[in-house]
């Protein structure tokens, strides 16, 4: 009969507890470098690819140098050194994090490896530190046998990893903000490091862990040094799914997410139209006679939909919004209130319309950021369901960032080429003059008859819709070159690739009856509203 073991067999020594943190804070450090990168890069699969090569890159050189110094250098102390200056660069982290971040992203490179200095600078080295970790304690091992030693060090390890990606994921991300959680990950190190030492803690190493703990309080609690100068941040988070800020500036609180603005509201008249786009937004009610329920997916500071309740005291609106922060932000921010008139799904977009029996006259989709599209949103299948959801004489809006024409429209033009293939009839609208990024409105119906823009401003003078889009209509489309651009299907939809021309490229948005203000450092321009035609 099999022994069971016994409590202290289950124990782990100090250098299995050494390789079990380490496990915990590279691959905690590993997801948290993505939230710290993605409002400057975005958080496509090249930045998420560039994170996970330099962690692999970095971890692996120090295993193969800590392998060549082991044998003679291995032991607790040097342990514990590893652990202290791992939170020391940590702490330079939390710190100087954003300002090293926003330095380096002006390094000349091709977009897809924009972020590869900023990964290597700001994590490769406490990554590497790490990587000595596993074969040192293979090397303080009590297995006599060195197969067993490895394996041993390969298993605590990898469950440390195991315990440091869901911990990070599920916990401390939705709860904490970024230099909350570096702080934890520098105080478990500060705290390992002691826990190896015991009891013979030396002066030297008490001076170094109570130095790098002040450094690491101090950085949490000051946030780290950055170069923002949007405003005053009223409220700043992290949620499961971005970082979200808000910020108010000259009367206006705008929402930012992963640091790109998203909705904003005027603090003295909360139903003015602050970013000019969203006045697109009132395009299907000249498309369509009979509106009287509406669905936005995506919700963000509820800008839309709250000019809807305000302007057509006979429509409902509906929301999908999958982010639950978000959701609570416009309540709290943003003084959003649910009602009879306004229903908020705090769910998928594409599982809402999957699930739901409702058909809508107008669906308006504004879930779309410049360098983060959900692609699940853009493929022929999703278009379809829209139109499953739509009333015969339904509208479709997409808000989509791309520029309109030039290497950086191609995202647009294969959105543009998608949509086609269910929808008879589309157009589009950009907001800004020029080629550069800018919000495209892109209108689809299910009435085959095609509409110009001659007939399109006629309607504007005959009917009354609450708003003068006189100035929109101008800058009507009806034909896009889609030759070389793919149609988005659920089984290959290259959105990344799509959009990758637009890394680095300014994101301007025109901004309603305002100066020129530039709101996000080198990403994001408010202009005045172009007249075109």
């Amino acid at each position: 009969m099999a022994e069971t073991p016994s409590l202290s067999s289950m124990q782990l020594t100090r250098p299995e507890l050494a390789v079990f943190v380490s496990g915990v804070a590279s691959m905690g450090l590993e997801i948290l470098a993505g939230r710290l990168i993605a409002p400057e890069f975005g958080s496509s699969i090249y930045t998420w690819g560039s994170i996970i090569g330099v962690f692999l890159a970095a971890l692996s050189l120090g295993y193969y140098r800590g392998g060549k110094q082991a044998a003679v250098r291995a032991s607790n102390p040097r342990l514990a050194r590893l652990f202290v200056a791992t939170a020391f660069y940590v702490a330079g982290l939390i710190l100087f994090g954003e300002l090293m971040l926003q330095s380096l992203a002006g390094i000349p490179l091709p977009s897809r490896f924009a972020s590869l200095p900023a990964i290597t600078v700001l994590f490769g080295p406490p990554t590497y530190l790490l990587g000595f970790v596993s074969p040192y304690a293979a090397e303080l091992s009590d297995q006599t046998n060195v197969g067993a030693a490895s394996g041993h060090v390969y298993a605590v390890g990898t469950i440390g990893s195991i315990v440091g990606a869901f911990a990070t994921t599920f916990f401390l991300i939705p709860t904490l903000s970024v230099a909350e959680i570096g702080l934890i990950f520098g105080l478990l190190s500060v705290v390992t490091a002691l826990a190896l030492l015991r009891p013979n803690i030396g002066g030297d190493e008490a001076v170094w862990s109570i130095a790098v703990t002040i450094l690491l309080v101090a950085g949490a609690v000051t946030g780290g040094i950055g170069l923002d100068t949007a405003g005053n941040s009223v409220y700043h988070t992290q949620t499961a799914y971005q970082e979200l800020r808000v910020v108010d500036s000259g009367g206006t609180r705008t929402l930012y997410l992963d640091g790109q603005p998203h909705s904003a509201m005027d603090l003295d008249q909360p139903t003015r139209h602050v970013f000019d786009y969203t006045s697109h937004f009132h395009t299907p009610f000249l498309y369509s006679e009979d509106v009287e329920r509406v669905l936005f997916v995506g919700g963000g500071g509820f800008t839309g939909p709250r000019v809807f309740l305000e302007t057509y005291p006979n429509v409902t609106v509906d929301v999908v919004e999958i982010d639950p922060e978000v959701v609570s932000t416009a309540k709290q921010y943003f003084a959003i209130e649910e009602s009879d008139r306004l229903n908020i799904y705090t769910m998928d977009g594409r599982r809402y319309l999957e699930e739901t029996d409702e058909t809508y006259d107008v669906i308006v989709l504004d879930a779309y950021r410049k360098d983060k599209v959900p692609f699940e949103l853009t493929t022929v299948e999703f278009m379809q369901l829209t139109a499953d959801r739509l009333d015969e004489d339904g509208v479709l809006v997409a808000n989509v960032i791309s520029a309109p024409s030039g290497p950086a429209s191609q995202f647009y033009r294969a959105e543009y080429k998608t949509i086609q293939q269910v929808y008879p009839q589309v157009y589009s609208f950009p907001t800004v003059g020029g080629v550069v990024v800018q919000n495209i409105e892109v209108v689809a119906t299910k009435d085959s008859t095609l509409v110009t823009s001659e007939e399109l401003q006629a309607r504007n003078e005959r009917r009354d819709i609450g708003i003068d889009l006189s100035s929109e209509i101008s800058s009507y489309r009806n034909s896009e070159p889609t030759d070389d651009v793919p149609i988005l299907r659920d089984d290959r939809a290259p959105v990344d690739s799509l959009l990758d021309p637009m890394v680095g490229q300014r994101y301007v948005i025109a901004r309603s009856n305002e100066t020129d203000t530039n709101t996000s450092g080198s990403n994001t321009t408010l202009i005045r509203p172009v007249q075109f035609g």
